[in-house]
């Protein structure tokens, strides 16, 4: 007979591969930040042709899966659970790109990194989840950190007010993307199916938004943004955003929010390595708090409570 303990890491395995991927997923965030900033054209053409380029690779690695194993294409039924959560993706990315490029990094994610304060309570309500709501303090540190993060950047950033409303809009869609793909993942819509659906019919919502604020920039494109668009197009647009959805199977919403918070100071630090964005030395502070508050939140949210460790 299997013992407790091995009982107990057995169901400890989803959750802690859950964990691994949504770690995985917001690194590969954090560096594209600067790589949507750096062919130095309107965010919201990098988005449009990177769900593009999604699409076409998500497409073509399910037709690949089909013909190797036999797996059905996705049913109708998940298009339309897949569907909604698409739309609201469709507008984070255009909206949240396009503000990138015209407010700084770290302001961007400092803003972004604001909705937990939507997850976590609407993970409550919509799913039941129960977050040890004692961990959470340990976001007030992160928040702390943060603020250190914005306060004590360089005078010569390039944020602006119109930049982080746009953040602000992208931040709501985000949210609304989250909850909606946990429900489309709880109805039992395949990782695979999910990605391809969702990259086909975000351009639904992308597409007005490029053609209403970049008009003649959607083409033809430099080298550089080919480049930035197939960068994006693996990294977040399969990679990234494949590990995200998978998570949601094994780890609460407001956990996944609270490693997100980490992204700000990952974010900095690959701006200033790949763009050149300064970092001060009174940022350190902020960086150093946002990750140890991150790191105590997922740890006191998930260790046994005295009552099961017994």
């Amino acid at each position: 007979m299997r013992t407790r303990a091995a009982i107990g890491r057995t169901s400890q395995t989803p959750h802690t591969l859950g964990l691994i991927a949504v770690f995985a997923a917001v690194l590969s965030f954090a560096i594209s930040l600067s790589v949507v900033k750096w062919p130095g054209i309107p965010g919201s053409v990098i988005a449009w042709w990177r769900l593009i380029g999604s699409s076409v690779l998500w497409w073509m690695f399910l037709v690949a899966r089909r013909q190797r194993s036999g797996n059905a294409l996705p049913t109708l039924e998940a298009w339309r659970l897949s569907a909604p959560p698409a739309l609201c993706f469709g507008m984070n990315i255009s909206f949240f790109f396009l503000a990138l490029t015209r407010t700084s990094v770290a302001h961007a994610d400092f803003i972004s990194s604001m909705s937990p304060l939507i997850l976590i309570p609407a993970g409550f309500v919509f799913f039941g989840e129960q977050p040890r709501w004692r961990a959470l303090r340990w976001g007030a540190l992160s928040a702390i950190g943060l603020v250190i993060i914005l306060w004590a950047g360089s005078g010569t950033g390039v944020a602006t007010l119109g930049g982080d409303l746009l953040v602000i809009v992208g931040v709501g869609a985000f949210a609304g993307y989250q909850l909606l793909a946990k429900r489309a993942r709880a109805r039992g819509v395949e990782p695979f199916d999910f990605m391809a659906i969702v990259m086909t019919v975000a351009l639904v919502t992308a597409t007005p938004v490029a053609f209403a604020t970049a008009g003649d920039d959607l083409w033809p494109l430099s080298t550089k943004a080919w480049i930035a668009v197939g960068i994006l197009s693996v990294m977040t647009g399969m990679v990234g955003h494949g590990l995200l959805y998978y998570a949601h199977r094994s780890v609460p919403i407001a956990t996944i929010s609270l490693v997100q918070t980490s992204q700000p100071t990952m974010s900095t630090f690959w701006a200033w390595i790949l763009l050149g964005e300064t970092i001060t030395l009174g940022q350190v502070p902020g960086m150093a708090l946002v990750t140890i508050g991150v790191a105590m939140a997922v740890w006191s949210s998930h260790r046994p409570s005295p009552d099961t460790a017994r």
